[in-house]
Parts: C-alpha cells; structure tokens; sequence
C-alpha cells in the first residue's frame, strides 16, 4: 500500500522533471563547440603557465578572444597552428623567444646590509630595495627558480640565474615575479630593437659603445670558447664585426673600469678575434631573420649606415633595397679607408654574407637624377631611408687652391680604392690633421712620394687615432705642425710648386676644448710640393634633396645635415628617415652602423605600429654613480698586443694589412681580464672582497 508520503514525494519528482524540461527548452545554455576543440589539440599539461587556469580556461580564452593561438607555452608551433586551424586563423611562424638574463651581480655585488630572515626578491625589494649595492642587479634569492615550472631555470655560483633555453618556453612567469627586471622575456625582434635604457645592466663599456653592443656578453663568450654566440650578440647590434674590428678607435675602451686598474681590455680586439674565426671557417654563419612581410623600403647609400640599415630592416622581415651610386658597397669603409687597415676582399667577404639575407642592391643609382622621392614611392616602396653620407669636402678657401696637382684626400682616397690613375708627385703636401688627412698621408708614402703633414696645432690635439698617427711616424711621414696653408704657388702651366703656410701659436682653448691656434705675423714660409691634398673637413651633399623649382620637404640643419628627429631619426616626411654621416656629418663607422640600427627599428615600428616611439628612461649619457676610478681588489695584469704582420720597412712598399688578430692564448687572457662589469659590481681578485667601491650609488638610493 502506497502511503501518503511516497505519493507526495512522486508528486514533487514529477513536478521537478517537468520544471526541468520546459527550463531546458526556455533556458538552453550554448557553449561554443570550438572551445572543446581547441581544448582537445591543447598539451594538456594543465601547467597554468599561459596565465589562465589550465588548458580548458586558456580554450575559453582562445575562443572568446582574450588569447592568441600561441596560447601554449609548452606546446610550440605545431599546437599553434592546430589552433589557429580551428579559428580559421592563417598561421605564421612564430618567433622563437626565451627568458633573457642581463645581469653579472649577484654574490659579486657588495651587500647594504644582511637580513638573514627574508628570503625572496620581492620581499627583499619591499625593504630598502633589497639587499644589495647595485640598485638595477639580481638579489639573488632565487624567486624566479621557484616560479619556474618547466625546470628551465637554475642559479649560477654566484648567484644569478642560468636560463637553459631549451627548457625555457617563454611563459613569463619568471618576469613577473622579478622585482629588479633582471629577466625579460625576449625573442629576436626585441633583442634587436632595444635601446639601452638608464635601468639597463649597462657596464661602463656598454654606456660608451655608440653601437650599443653587449661587451661584457660576448666577451665572456669568446671566454667560454663560444665564438658563434659572440657573433649573434655582436650581430644583434652591428652586421659588420670584421671591418669594424678593423677600423673602430673604439671609444668603448676610453670608459673600460679595468683602465683604473691597468690599462683598458682589448675590447677590439676581441671583437676582430671572433669575427675572424668565422672568416676562416670560410662560411658564413646562418643569421636569422623574422618571417617575411612583403614591406619595401628603400635604402639610399650604400655605406656604413645603409647597409646597417638593409641589414636589420631584413632581419626584422621587410624587403629591403639599396641604392648606391658607385660600383660596389662600403661608402667610406671602400673608398676611404686604405687597403693596409680594410683589406677590400675582407669587406666584400663581409657585405656578400649580408646581402645573401636577401637584400637587393641597384648600383649606378643617383639620388635627385636617376630616382627621387616621389618615384620611390611610385614603385611601392613605403618607407625610406636616406644614408647618403657625407662626400662634399670643405675648402681652404686661399689663393691658388685651384692649381692643378690640388686635390682633396677623399678624391685622392677614393681613385685608389677604384684602382685609377692619381697624378701624385714626387712631393706632397697633407693639409689635415684628423683620419682622412693620415690615411692619405700614409697611402702617399706607399706610392713613393716624399709626404709632410701640415697641421694649424700640435700633435696632441691632433683629432686622428693615435694608433694611426704613430704608424704615419713610423712609416716616415714627415709632420709639419703649428702651420697653416696661406696660399699655393703655381707655375706658368697652372701647376702647384710650393704651399706657402704661416706659422701658428696657440691660445685659448676653443669650444671643442682645444686651444686656438693665432698665426704670427711675418712668419710666412714656401715649402715645396708637386702634390697637395687637403682634408680638412667633409660635409653631406644635401643639393640632391631640391627640386627643380629650388624647394625641399626635408629640412636641413644649420649643420649643412638632415634634420630628423635625435631618437627615431625620422624626418620631415613622415615615411622619410635617415641616419649616419648624412644626420650627424662626418663620424666614426661604429656611429654610422649604431644609426643604421636605429632608423631600421623607427621603419620598423612605422610599418608596422604605425609610427615610431622610444622608451622614456634612454641611456644618453654616461651615467655617473657608475663611473667610478676606485676599483680595489684587483691585481695587474698585462695587455696583449696585436702582432704586427708586417715590419715599418716592408709597409712603405706594400698595401698589405698591417695588423693581425690576437692568438688563441693571448685572447684567453685579454678576454681574463675582463671584469664582467655591472652597473657597479665588478670581478675581483679575492673571493670575499667587502670594500665599497661607489659611495655615489648609496647616495642615489
């Protein structure tokens, strides 16, 4: 018998199903089917590491937009693209990245204080800013290890953490919990495109180096014996390691910390070591480029600068094309830089590997007659880049400099480079007293004629490389100094028979901190020569830039140089930007390749973002609690020093390089002495060295 109590309990069950059922047809709840296929193509480690509560949160994510199909961390290209397959995405390669680690501190950076209770870098940054002296390095607890879930990350001996990037999958997890941003996420493209920022872990070194390249990385690389990796760091900032490693007075060195102790390291010099390791391998090592965007952009000048440029905006994935006026690349690095410095077979070894990236090259091109602005764009070229450089030389501006035999040093440079006939004399006359004037001076003497350098001051404010005006001593280039050219004396055929000069003192120093020269009156003197060549200046040719109707959209500097904006180095012209010799006149190859890096990122970023833009904390300046002359505990070391391939006698005779590359033993110990400097931590020769050596950074904090 049924009682009471079961029938009502049947009641309110039937009633319940029939809620339901009409609630299922009132009240149907949709879920997208995609989110259950994006799920099932998913790793399915459930690690979190995308950001969203395992692998269905991150399918939601895909589904509803909040995610890429890159949601994977652990996953890589082939979920990637089952992924974008489900969304109906086309799938592009995605660039690799890892977790990047720029700091040398660590147990090398002198303690503030010990607080044995406190063992996380956050909590250590909450107090005081941490524990240690230097205010961007690694506190070295180890937070980052314990937020790592894929194992991709250990800590060194000393206390900075060791990425292993094939663990490493970009998850980020690491930056986030890093208090100090010593761990960035980075792939190509980012290594690429920064600019050294005031929170950097910026060695002296580094601060100095116009071309912003990672010194004390890819030293302790060639330390390691790890030469390609010191290319790929040297080749994140500059293509073209070989000639520079040649050519560069390296300005890095002037601000090297180990200068306080001894003399600089050889930074150069082990630059020039890798570079020619490669170059004796006889192949180029593959240089990775982004995949390709179809973006074309004119490149105009075939120097330092615009292959600098070329070479980053290829690598960054756009199409680039150079276009160059004389018959080969190299600009000033071909024509104006003798064969004994620059061997021309090592450039054009060096410019082939750069241009098999895939970069087009049209030469005999002239700007303002073969091709303009307006064509450029007409031929679908979307942004420009003008690296023209700087060819027009200054004039003395005195009687008779139009005599025959009066050439100036960059015309003579540049017909020897070409291989033409130069009509020198048996005597000539240098009028110069920076690198321009010296390479001439010193080609003249390989030619066979008899060569005085003439020049208004002495030899200490001479603006040439020292190493260059004492390998014109040695080679006998006769130095007349405290002489200025007051007029050339011709022949009845219009030909120069001797340089009249007056002799010079010196006053008070100029605005560049050298002291100006006065002539003394009456004291005009004839030297003899058969040949002159002046080289006291050049500027860029900016004539080429005018229309017809005299009228030009770019503006031109007070200088005689490109106006452009100082840190994207964009023009007028929106699309327009320029960089090298052409925005800052006549300046160091290093400067014109540092240039070319920055325009290549600003076109980058215009192409792409739609205009360029920079961080607001740039590396300017030197940054002064870093410059530091204490440097305690750190013994003397000696220097190597290049070998010299050929003898002064033998140089005078023969356009063969001069200098070598160091020896496998002495690049050990110039790379040894090498601090591996940080903002203020340094390598020391006792293990529990405790002596502060930057007070200015505790007065910072």
């Amino acid at each position: 018998m049924i009682t009471s109590s079961v029938l009502v309990l049947l009641g309110i069950g039937f009633t319940s199903a029939v809620i339901l059922a009409v609630a299922s047809k009132l009240l149907y709840v949709y879920e997208d089917p995609r989110i259950a296929q994006v799920e099932g193509v998913l790793a399915g480690a459930n690690c979190g590491g995308c950001g969203f509560a395992g692998c269905s949160g991150a399918a939601q994510g895909v589904v509803s937009g909040k995610a890429g199909a890159n949601v994977c961390v652990i996953g890589g290209e082939s979920v990637a693209a089952k992924v974008a397959a489900i969304m109906g995405l086309e799938f592009a390669s995605m660039e690799k990245q890892i977790a990047f680690v720029d700091c040398t501190g660590g147990l090398r950076a002198e303690d503030l204080y010990h607080y044995r209770g406190v063992s996380d870098c956050r909590a250590q940054s909450l107090l005081y800013d941490g524990s240690k002296m230097c205010p961007e390095g690694c506190l070295g607890f180890g937070t980052c290890v314990k937020s790592c879930q894929f194992g991709a990350i250990s800590m060194g001996p000393e206390r900075v953490p060791v990425v292993d990037p094939a663990l490493c999958t970009a998850c980020g997890a690491c930056a986030q919990v890093c208090p100090r941003g010593v761990i960035s996420i980075q792939g190509m493209t980012a290594r690429i495109t920064h600019l050294n920022e005031t929170t950097d872990c910026l060695a002296p070194c580094r601060q100095r180096c116009p071309g912003q390249i990672n010194i004390p990385r890819y030293i302790e690389q060639v330390k390691c014996g790890d030469y390609a990796g010191a290319l790929e760091t040297i080749r994140e900032r500059i293509p073209m390691p070989l000639s520079i490693g040649r050519v560069c007075p390296h300005p890095c060195e002037t601000a090297c910390r180990r200068g306080h102790v001894d003399e600089p390291v050889g930074i150069n010099l082990i630059k020039r070591f890798a570079a020619d390791w490669e170059m004796n391998r006889g192949a180029h090592a593959p240089i990775p480029c982004a995949p390709d965007t179809g973006r074309k952009v004119a490149v105009v000048g075939g120097g330092p600068a615009g292959i600098s440029c070329a070479y980053f905006l290829r690598r960054l994935g756009h199409a680039p094309t150079i276009f160059e006026s004389m018959p080969k690349l190299g600009g000033q690095l071909r024509y104006g830089i003798p064969e004994y410095r620059l061997p021309k077979a090592i450039l054009d070894w060096e410019i082939e590997g750069i241009l098999n990236l895939g970069i087009g090259v049209r030469h005999g091109q002239y700007f303002g007659r073969d091709f303009t602005l307006k064509t450029l764009e007409e031929e679908g070229f979307e942004a420009v880049f003008l690296g023209i450089g700087a060819w027009m030389n200054l004039t003395l501006r005195i009687e008779g400099e139009d005599a025959d035999g009066v050439a100036t040093g960059t015309e003579f440079l540049t017909k020897v480079g070409l291989g033409m006939d130069t009509g020198i004399g048996k005597k000539i006359v240098v009028i110069g007293g920076g690198n321009t004037a010296i390479d001439t001076a010193r080609t003249g003497v390989r030619l066979g004629s008899d060569v005085t350098l003439m020049y208004r001051r002495t030899r200490d404010e001479m603006p040439a490389n020292i190493e260059e005006i004492e390998g014109a001593e040695e080679e006998g280039v006769k130095f007349l100094f405290l002489a200025a050219p007051s007029r050339i004396v011709k022949d009845g055929n219009g030909h120069v028979t001797h340089v009249e000069y007056i002799k010079m003192q010196l006053g008070e120093p100029d605005a560049s901190g050298r002291r100006s020269p006065a002539p003394i009156e009456g004291s005009e003197t004839l030297i003899e020569a058969d040949s002159v060549y002046t080289a006291i200046g050049q500027k860029p040719e900016l004539s080429c830039l005018y229309d017809d109707s005299g009228q030009c959209t770019l503006e031109e500097t007070r200088w005689r140089t490109l106006g452009a904006h100082p840190d994207t180095l964009q023009t007028a012209l929106p699309h327009v930007f320029t960089g090298g010799d052409m925005h800052t006149g006549p300046a160091l190859v290093i400067i014109a390749l540092g240039e070319g890096r920055k325009a290549a990122r600003s076109i980058h970023q215009y192409l792409t973002e739609g205009g360029p833009h920079y961080p607001s904390n740039l590396q300017r300046q030197l940054i002064p609690y870093t410059m530091f002359t204490d440097v305690p505990d750190v013994g003397h070391r000696a220097k190597a020093k290049p070998p010299h391939l050929i003898d002064c006698d033998e140089r005078k005779c023969t356009f063969g390089e001069i200098e070598g590359a160091l020896s496998l033993d002495d690049v050990r110990n110039e790379t040894a002495r090498c601090l591996r400097c940080g903002l203020t931590c340094y390598d020391r020769d006792i293990p529990d060295g405790s002596t502060c050596v930057a007070a200015e950074c505790i007065k910072k904090r």
